[in-house]
């Protein structure tokens, strides 16, 4: 039976789904273990989110992972990542980075818990503890998975919920670019799209009616990376239809997608492929061959436009946090 130091490795589970005269009835599911409680346990599978109570288990063991990341991608792309949404007020223990900007988006107010912490996981979690609770903050950290299996564990010893998985997922570049070519996209009437060095205001808007208000912390996140870009399209009349934001940061010269939105009433025209393949075309100049976006596993619709773009689950992480009464 599956253990809590399984949670983030991949497993294999036999379920119990019914029984035909003398003969039960199987069925299986592969993916990887993201919650495992005293009733159910939880998979993230191919085909989506697969909650199963632990009476209706047969059978379930970890496998071997498939094309998993090895360590040091996984630790490279957090970084680039972490860059590419730079946290105004940052700290360092040890390899992992304490991150605050006045509570806009969980992943500028978390501790990326990459590395080695330089002190013991108990005495690094009770440091990060004491960081937060010093600037007014729930204490949040941010563990990729399984390089943080470790991590999750200690954390669930101690009582920390997670909010819902988040996908880390890539691709290259060099399908993107070609897509156009091959799906006819610019003979399908597309309004262009504008990079700009600078976001409208109406960028802006559309921004916060998805993230809520931006102060001025998130300003300075999203214009504090010197290769980014905003991408607007908008219709004949100047309305804008869909945005986004591009940054090309870390060694490997990754670029990140993030805030990739379309109007209600212009979506299902394929502007959201429109709109990452522009930015693809920027980021190429600029020497990037891969692209990367964080995308939560229960979004639905938008990890089937990414499926569709060519995006595969590099690797996911957990946002740990700690419940103050």
């Amino acid at each position: 039976m599956l253990r809590q130091q399984d949670v983030g490795h991949r497993v294999v589970v036999r379920r119990i789904v019914g029984v035909t005269g003398d003969r039960t009835l199987f069925t299986d599911a592969l993916g990887e273990l993201v919650d495992l409680t005293e009733t159910d346990l939880t998979l993230a599978t191919a085909k989506g989110t697969v909650r199963v109570p632990l009476r209706e288990v047969h059978r379930a063991k970890r496998v071997p992972p498939a094309r998993r990341a090895v360590a040091a991608d996984v630790i490279s792309l957090e970084l680039a990542a972490d860059e590419a949404w730079p946290a105004p007020v940052r700290s360092r223990l040890g390899g992992w980075i304490l991150r605050a900007a006045d509570n806009w988006t969980g992943r500028a107010n978390s501790a990326l818990a990459v590395g080695d912490p330089d002190r013991p996981l108990d005495e690094a979690i009770d440091a990060v503890v004491r960081w937060y609770t010093e600037r007014g903050q729930q204490p949040l950290i941010n563990a990729p998975m399984p390089l943080a299996a470790p991590v999750n564990a200690a954390l669930d010893e101690r009582g920390w919920t997670a909010r819902p998985l988040t996908l880390v997922q890539t691709t290259p570049l060099a399908p993107l670019l070609a897509a156009p070519a091959r799906t006819g996209a610019d003979r399908a009437g597309l309004p262009p799209v504008d990079l700009a060095d600078t976001a409208s205001d109406d960028w802006y808007a559309m921004v916060a009616e998805h993230k809520g208000a931006l102060p001025g912390t998130a300003l300075r996140i999203l214009n504090g990376v010197p290769e980014r870009v905003f991408a607007h399209v908008r219709d004949s009349g100047g309305e804008l239809l869909a945005v986004a934001r591009g940054a090309v940061t870390g060694p490997d010269r990754w670029l990140g997608v993030s805030l990739l939105q379309t109007a209600p009433a212009a979506r299902r025209r394929g502007l959201g492929g429109h709109v990452v393949r522009a930015l693809a075309q920027w980021a190429s100049q600029r020497g990037s061959t891969r692209a990367y976006l964080q995308v939560e596993e229960r979004n639905a619709p938008a990890v089937a436009l990414y499926h569709r773009l060519g995006f595969t689950t590099h690797h996911t992480y957990l946002t740990r946090q700690l419940e103050q009464g």
